[in-house]
């Protein structure tokens, strides 16, 4: 799959730069939309290195971007997330990979979270299909 990034961050090791790039694959294979990751390094305070933030149309596509995530991340790169919630109501699925958090997001729930406006600081890339 080509993607088209709209804006770099700074570089990342390699493995997490495969692991996001991996993440980031699995999302677009299920059509997932408006995919940004948000680069937390510089800010002290942040729970992870990089949040990696999408939505889905109905609580059954969240589902199966997040699905798609884990599977690919597996079988890819035999990565289990550390801590999976939110797969129940799947409104907002959180896959945490430790230095990356996957959010799958209803796009209500996104706009009430507002995780890109609570961590504005963060260097933004946007992800687009070719």
């Amino acid at each position: 799959m080509n993607l088209t990034i709209t804006r770099r961050s700074k570089t990342t090791n390699p493995s997490t730069e495969r692991l996001n790039h991996t993440i980031v694959e699995g999302i677009l294979d299920k059509k997932g939309k408006n995919v940004v990751q948000l680069d937390l390094r510089k800010l002290g305070d942040a729970p992870a290195d990089f949040f990696i933030i999408c939505e889905g149309d109905s609580n059954t596509h969240v589902k199966a971007i997040s699905d798609n995530v884990y599977k690919k991340v597996k079988d890819d790169l035999e990565i289990a997330p550390v801590h999976t919630e939110g797969s129940s109501n799947a409104h907002w699925i959180l896959i945490d990979y430790f230095n990356t958090i996957v959010h799958v997001f209803y796009p209500e729930a996104r706009q009430f979270y507002e995780l890109e406006q609570l961590w504005s600081d963060a260097d933004v890339t946007e992800y687009g299909e070719v």
